[in-house]
């Protein structure tokens, strides 16, 4: 079977139904990647929403929507409606569009550095119309553009988005491999209080929960997964700690919650932090959002032949907090 879309048995049990065999220049994408650049104009919400309901089978069974796919593979594939051309949601506005390319710190053929500002998320999906990833291809149409890795919503900073897919699998392999070793990632953050000692490393596993309506919750505990980060003091301000944080690992809200578990939890984090203080910083030097930010990435690609070091300024409204605290 060739690496064209095939409609076969067993598994195409119902009219449309599609039995995609992975070819090799999609090994190594994410399940929910695949799914979007096979149902064309298909939002994401629905992607997720095939995937959670056991519609779509990877080799006749269940799948995540994360889960990396594998040459050879069979993807089960609904029938899916779709609005029609006429009723197709509307790209991102213009004013948006023109944020994100003014943003792009670094390009060329193999990849592409987006300085992300707070509040936009990475990809699009629940109830959000357009995220990062959208809009780079509304600005890049036709160009394949995949992420690499992902940065909450709140957070601000690097960004990188694969250009070719030889870039994409190999980023992703640095990504996976342990104790930092495959990219190095340094963050700039705002600690409440005093962090009694000028470095700190915090090893503690992290486990993802959900709470009551699906809302993630990580927390410390021991059944959950190998997680290290390294709190650096950079300088005291205003009674607080600002640090760069190098993480080994890169679990979902790792420095939030490391940070909270040392008793200096992020400044302005309204899941994690202090309610009290955020609501003091907002007042008193108008801290609206989290002070988090993803300033550098170090790695190599191919082979090890091409060095990036890629680095994202801290927000200016960020920037504006530390002159606003005072040494």
């Amino acid at each position: 079977m060739n690496a064209s879309d095939v409609t076969s048995q067993p598994g195409a049990d119902k009219p449309g139904v599609r039995m995609v065999r992975v070819s090799e220049d999609r090994a190594g994408q994410r399940l929910d990647n695949f799914l979007l650049g096979q149902l064309k104009g298909a939002p994401r919400s629905l992607v997720y929403k095939i995937v959670r309901s056991g519609q779509v089978r990877v080799n006749g069974g269940r799948a995540k929507a994360e889960r990396k796919l594998e040459a050879g593979d069979e993807v089960r594939i609904p029938p899916v409606r779709l609005e029609s051309e006429g009723q197709q949601k509307a790209g991102p506005p213009e004013a948006f569009m023109k944020r994100l390319e003014e943003a792009i710190v670094f390009e060329d053929e193999y990849l592409l550095a987006l300085n992300k500002p707070s509040g936009v998320a990475s990809h699009g999906g629940s109830g959000i119309s357009h995220g990062a990833i959208e809009t780079l291809r509304a600005l890049r149409p036709g160009k394949m553009l995949e992420l690499v890795h992902r940065l909450d919503r709140d957070t601000s900073g690097l960004l990188i988005v694969a250009k070719k897919r030889s870039a994409l699998t190999e980023l992703q392999a640095l990504l996976r491999e342990d104790h930092g070793a495959g990219i190095i990632k340094h963050y700039l953050t705002l600690l409440v209080g005093r962090m009694p000692d000028g470095v700190m490393t915090v090893d503690a596993p992290l486990h993802v929960g959900l709470r009551q309506g699906g809302e993630r919750h990580v927390q410390v505990n021991a059944i959950g997964k190998p997680s290290v980060s390294h709190f650096t003091v950079l300088e005291r301000r205003g009674g607080h700690s600002f640090c760069q944080v190098r993480i080994e690992t890169g679990r979902t809200h790792q420095i939030r919650v490391h940070a909270q578990y040392i008793g200096h939890p992020v400044a302005g984090d309204d899941k994690y932090g202090d309610e009290v203080v955020s609501r003091r910083l907002r007042d008193q030097v108008g801290l609206k959002r989290l002070f988090l930010h993803a300033a550098s990435l170090e790695f190599r690609l191919d082979g090890g032949k091409r060095p990036y070091l890629l680095s994202a300024p801290l927000a200016p409204e960020l920037a504006q907090v530390l002159e606003r605290l005072g040494r």
